[in-house]
């Protein structure tokens, strides 16, 4: 036996042997354990050995055969054929493969990751049907606790945004929020549907005929984030953004968004679809039940309030 063949043997045992540790050194009454184990044993001596054989072929044997009559650059190639290891291996995976496919794991069988999601659907549908009908106590209840779960991480127990690091859900809108809408424009999908504000430069002040100004961006921010309370903005939200959301900035069905207060239907597209702003872009949950999404939203829409 020659070095190289030394080295293949010796190199399968210890692939072999880092398998079957990694496999914590039992495998176990489990068919698919089973067939994992003999896979990775297959799988390694086949592969050392095969790649043993062409390595001594290069070093010994020459080019030769017919050649092929087209070439690239003077460079041809022989007319060999298919090496029959190859192709015995090529055809055996290939019934293999089936074989798996339909009887040995066929995709309808039973797994753990199935049965939990099952039991997770079978649970979701018992606790949709045990708070098909909260009162409004019980939805601000479980709203908190859902909030204090999976919004309380970024947004802050007191929902104040940590200091900017997330939106303050104490209040609707700040000034730099509205003032990065108003200039860059928006596609948050507030309304569930795409629905896109233009940016500054498709925004006119229908009381000057001309497009809003950084001024005017500036009154209209401070109107807005002031509750839409005083008159300083007051004509530029009225000429400039009323059309779309309203005189009293409570939106228009289809149209554009509330940005006066939340709402429970506000926070629910928020949910689904996520948001982009000022600060950053929050990503979509969609791991809450309808339920869930509807207690949060009455919770979040009474912070405001």
């Amino acid at each position: 036996m020659n070095k190289l063949m030394v080295f293949g043997v010796v190199f399968v045992l210890a692939l072999l042997g880092l398998t079957w540790v990694i496999a914590g050194g039992q495998v176990g009454d489990d068919i698919v354990n089973k067939l994992a184990m003999l896979g990775a044993v297959a799988t390694a001596t086949i592969a050392i050995f095969v790649a043993l054989k062409y390595i001594r072929q290069m070093q010994t044997d020459k080019a030769g055969g017919k050649l092929a009559d087209e070439n690239w650059d003077g460079i041809g190639e022989y007319k060999n054929e298919l090496p029959f290891g190859w192709a015995i291996i090529f055809l055996g995976l290939v019934i293999w493969a089936i074989w798996y496919f339909l009887a040995g794991y066929p995709v309808n069988s039973y797994s753990q990751i199935g049965e939990y999601n099952e039991a997770v659907a079978e649970h979701d549908a018992k606790f949709e049907a045990q708070y098909a009908n909260m009162d409004d106590a019980t939805l601000k209840e479980m709203g908190q606790s859902v909030f204090i779960v999976q919004c309380a991480p970024c947004h802050g127990l007191q929902a104040d945004g940590i200091d900017g690091k997330a939106a303050n859900l104490n209040k609707r809108l700040d000034e730099k929020s509205v003032k990065h809408v108003v200039q860059n424009g928006s596609n948050n999908q507030l309304l569930g549907m795409e629905m896109p504000m233009p940016d500054r430069n498709g925004l006119m002040n229908a009381n000057t005929g001309a497009l809003i100004t950084d001024a005017e961006i500036d009154a209209v921010a401070k109107y807005v984030a002031g509750g839409m309370k005083g008159t300083e903005g007051a004509d530029v939200f009225a000429g400039t953004c009323a059309s779309c959301h309203g005189a009293d900035g409570k939106g228009t069905d289809m149209v554009a968004p509330n940005i006066a207060e939340f709402n429970p239907t506000l926070i629910a597209n928020v949910m689904k679809h996520g948001k982009k702003g000022a600060i950053g872009q929050m990503p979509a949950f969609n791991n809450l039940t309808p339920a869930q999404v509807k207690a949060l939203g009455a919770y979040i829409t009474s912070l405001s309030k």
